[in-house]
Formats: C-alpha cells, sequence, structure tokens
C-alpha cells in the first residue's frame, strides 16, 4: 500500500512535466529590422543637408578658435532636433596652436629663388617670422638619415621624400607607414642639430598640394625645430635638383603653440531600457585650419546624428544607452579622447562597446574590429547580414583616433572602414571639401554603422 502511494505522485508527475512546453526566446528578423534600417536611411535622410550647413555654414573648425564654439552649438541644436537625451558638454583642454604666416623658397647653385607651396605641420614652432636659410640635405628615408653624422646634418635643413607606397592595397597601410615621416622627423632632425626639416606630403595622389597634419617634438627635444610640408610633385623635383647641386633653403614662418583653451566634447544619448551599460557611437567634430572638413570628419558627425534619428524614429527599444559622442581635438592632439576615457575611468560606468567613424564618407566596405577573439567571433556569426548592404570586411583590427584610449579599459572596439582608394588624395588638404562627397554613399556608410550598434545592442 505505501509502495503504491509513493508511485503514483511520481507518475502523475512525469505527466505533468512532460506536458509544459519549454520556454524559448522569440526569434528576431534581423534582415528585415536591417531592411527597415536601411530604408529609413536611404530614403529620409539628413546627413548630406547637415554636412552642407557644417561645413558651408561653419567651415573649418579648428580647436580653440571661435569658428569650433559655432561647430559645439550647431551640435547641441543637431542633437535635439534629432531626439537625443541628456544632452551635454564636456571639457578639454587643448592647445592653441596658430598657423600664421608661411613660406618656402629655393635657390640653386646660381639661380634665383623660387617659391615652393607649402603648409607648416600643426603643432610645429614657427621662424618667428624671420628669415632662417640653410643648405638643404637629402634623405630618402629614414635608414639613410640613420647612416649621417650629426656632423653631416648640423645646421642643414633636411629634406624627406619618403612616397606613399602605391603597392601597398590597403591605403590605410601606406598612409602609416609614409605618415611616420610627418609625426617623428622633426626630434629626429633636430638632435642632429638641423635647423628645420621638409617632408614629401603622406599622399595618394600625384599633384602638388600640400597636406598637412601633426606632429610631435619629443619632451627631451632642446629646440623646437619648424617642420614643413610640401606636394608630391614639388618633392620629386627638389629631389632631382639637390642631388646635382647645392639647394639654399629659406623659411619664414609665424606659426606656433600659444597656452591653452577649454574646448568641449558635445554628447547626447537614447537612454537604454534594460540596463545602463554604454555604447559608444562617436566622430571627431573638429577639421584642420586649412580645410572644410568635409570627409574628415564632417561625414562622420553626420552619419553618428543619423544614427540616433533613425533610432529615434523607427523606435527601436534599445537595450543599453547608446550615447553619441561628437570629440574635440581629434586632429592636432586627440584631447577629446583621452579626456573621455579618463571620466569613463574614474566614474566606472560601464562601457560594452564603441564605434566610430573617421575614414571619410565613401561607400562602407567593412567594420574594423579592434578587439579580443571572442567578441569577434559573435560579429563574423553577422557577416551575412551586412553583405547586402555591400559590407564584407571585417578583417581589420583598428580603431579610430577618438575611441582608441578606451581600449586601457577593455572596452571592444569598432571603426566603419570605407572604400578609401580616393582618401588619402585630399586628406588634410584644402580640397576636402562638400563637392568630394556623395549623397548615396555618406548615408550607406550611416546604415552600416547603425546595423552594427543595432547587433551589438540586441546581442551583447
Amino acid at each position: 500500500m505505501k509502495k503504491a502511494i509513493f508511485i503514483l505522485p511520481l507518475f502523475l508527475g512525469g505527466i505533468l512535466f512532460s506536458q509544459r512546453k519549454p520556454v524559448t526566446k522569440p526569434k528576431v528578423d534581423y534582415a528585415g529590422e536591417f531592411r527597415k534600417i536601411s530604408n529609413e536611411i536611404m530614403l529620409n535622410s539628413n546627413a548630406y543637408d547637415n554636412l552642407h550647413e557644417l561645413v558651408k555654414g561653419i567651415g573649418p573648425r579648428f580647436a580653440a578658435t571661435p569658428a569650433y564654439d559655432r561647430a559645439v552649438e550647431w551640435a547641441e541644436k543637431k542633437f535635439a532636433d534629432n531626439g537625443g537625451e541628456n544632452i551635454r558638454k564636456q571639457d578639454v583642454t587643448v592647445p592653441v596652436w596658430e598657423r600664421g604666416r608661411e613660406n618656402l623658397q629655393i635657390k640653386a647653385a646660381n639661380g634665383n629663388w623660387k617659391n615652393i607651396r607649402t603648409l607648416a605641420l600643426g603643432g610645429s614652432e614657427g621662424t618667428g617670422g624671420k628669415d632662417l636659410t640653410g643648405e638643404l640635405i637629402f634623405a630618402k628615408d629614414l635608414v639613410e638619415f640613420n647612416k649621417m653624422f650629426p656632423s653631416d646634418v648640423k645646421d642643414k635643413i633636411v629634406f624627406f621624400n619618403y612616397a606613399f607606397d602605391q603597392t601597398i592595397i590597403n591605403p590605410s597601410e601606406a598612409y602609416l607607414v609614409a605618415g611616420k615621416y610627418r609625426w617623428s622627423t622633426p626630434s629626429l632632425a633636430s638632435r642632429k642639430g638641423a635647423k628645420a626639416v621638409i617632408t614629401r606630403s603622406p599622399t595618394s595622389a600625384f599633384d602638388d598640394v600640400p597636406h598637412t597634419g601633426s606632429m610631435y617634438y619629443d619632451a627631451l627635444d632642446k629646440n623646437k625645430i619648424p617642420a614643413l610640408s610640401i606636394g608630391a610633385k614639388s618633392s620629386d623635383e627638389l629631389e632631382q635638383l639637390v642631388k646635382n647641386q647645392k639647394v639654399t633653403v629659406k623659411i619664414n614662418t609665424t606659426s606656433g603653440t600659444k597656452g591653452e583653451k577649454i574646448n568641449h566634447n558635445v554628447i547626447a544619448e537614447i537612454p537604454g531600457n534594460k540596463d545602463k551599460s554604454v555604447i559608444v557611437v562617436g566622430a571627431h567634430l573638429d577639421s584642420w585650419d586649412i580645410s572644410e572638413g568635409a570627409h574628415d570628419n564632417g561625414a562622420g558627425v553626420v552619419q553618428i546624428l543619423e544614427v540616433l534619428r533613425v533610432f529615434k524614429k523607427l523606435e527601436i527599444k534599445n537595450n543599453h544607452t547608446i550615447r553619441f559622442v561628437l570629440f574635440a581635438n581629434e586632429e592636432n592632439g586627440v584631447h577629446g579622447g583621452e579626456t573621455y576615457a579618463a571620466n569613463v575611468k574614474k566614474s566606472g560606468e560601464p562601457h560594452i562597446f564603441a564605434i566610430e567613424s573617421d575614414a571619410g564618407g565613401y561607400s562602407p566596405r567593412g567594420i574594423s574590429l579592434d578587439m579580443i577573439p571572442q567578441r569577434r567571433r559573435l560579429v563574423f556569426a553577422w557577416k551575412n547580414l551586412f553583405l547586402p548592404y555591400g559590407v564584407y570586411d571585417f578583417s581589420q583590427e583598428t580603431s579610430g583616433q577618438d575611441i582608441a584610449p578606451l581600449k586601457k579599459l577593455a572596452i571592444p572596439l569598432a571603426e566603419l572602414v570605407p572604400d578609401m582608394q580616393r582618401y588619402f588624395d585630399i586628406h588634410h588638404t584644402s580640397q576636402d571639401t562638400f563637392e568630394k562627397v556623395n549623397r548615396r554613399e555618406l548615408n550607406l556608410g550611416a546604415v552600416a554603422i547603425a546595423q552594427m550598434v543595432y547587433m551589438v545592442d540586441k546581442n551583447w
């Protein structure tokens, strides 16, 4: 009797348990959501009009200038117009560097002075408005320069003609190789006693347009020598000239750093519905002083505004807080990115992902992933969703300059990868104008960023 009573509940319990349906998570139609995002942006985007307002209405937005302050006001309004919440400014201390006047002349033996188009490199000290004259000494590359003795270089003006390597198919890789001559040679030449340094612009073009960009003096540099850049055509002509005869150079510039100033990162959010962990969507608001900065980085600015707009318009219920950050001072210091990362570290605020657009407004081809292998594998599983939108390359492992400081906090990083074959033709020049941007390509970049943010929000 006791045995029967004992078995019966187990038997009945088995029947009851077998009738319970397993709890399954509703399947999300990701392809359908991708299509909704794409359709909304491709049909109703404000990105192109916003870009025109920014680069034509405000123009060059160099750090520590009144134009940058106007860009901040513009960005705050655009964030509000597109439904952003918790809109605020974050103080960033930036250097006050002024270009001033710049002039470069050369004279061959028994010849006349000839003007060469030039730009001072960002952060370079000038000649104080006085003529600095010296003999030109040529170095094809750093290997050749490193073989020179200080006595060979002392009181000379050093000229580096390292050309952008056209055989490297990924232009970003070629730029990093050529760009080190801009960044590092002023200090290297100064240590050997040079008076000044002239470098070939790191450009994929074969024109004579000089490119500016940042350079850095070592903390130990006692003599901060002037640093100038010239175009590809002038560089090749100058190389041939100096190989055959003595060349004298005359430099007169008034560039220099004059203290510091407070600029601002501009921030807006869509608060999370599940938790307060943060996804950062970023771009830098500043441009070089000689450029409208349409591709670098007006395109990135208006793309992240478009991501904000589409999330609000489609009423996407994001799990995590999506934070939109327009960074200050990327071009000549990255102080906006450093300041943001320092605040995240101090507050301990959880961040699960950050993506940046800072490679131009050309057609998107991929998303670079700077994160641990486990996270990369999660993204790789989404590749087929992106393929219909022309986004296929997830192999690169870099991130944007502004979000790079977050890597120290082990935050997964990403960057939009457009087709950059034309980018370094106009990068950091007066040629980077609104007219060089295509509306459809610009919108496609916004589509790819929004789709990536959507997937991370729903799956991490």
